[in-house]
């Protein structure tokens, strides 16, 4: 049987599955939030049974893109 142990640990960063309300407290904004963003196909995530659930990178990459879309058209900061 082969050990994958050093693998498991890169696994879990990058491959950290996170509830609705775990991707809101990393984005710092509320559940409701998170879920339009979902349901509107902006952040990606995967409904599983009742309850959505979001991969730690795809949320921390929509916070790069966020910015750079926001300078077309969003209002200004």
């Amino acid at each position: 049987m082969r050990s994958v142990a050093g693998e498991c640990g890169k696994m879990t960063d990058e491959h950290e599955v996170l509830t609705a309300e775990e991707a809101a407290t990393l984005l710092r904004v509320s559940t409701k939030t998170v879920l339009a963003l979902a349901k509107s196909g902006a952040l990606p995530g995967e409904k599983v049974g009742r309850a959505w659930r979001f991969l730690r990178a795809d949320v921390l990459a929509y916070v790069r893109g966020a910015d750079r879309a926001s300078g077309d058209g969003g209002s200004p900061q």
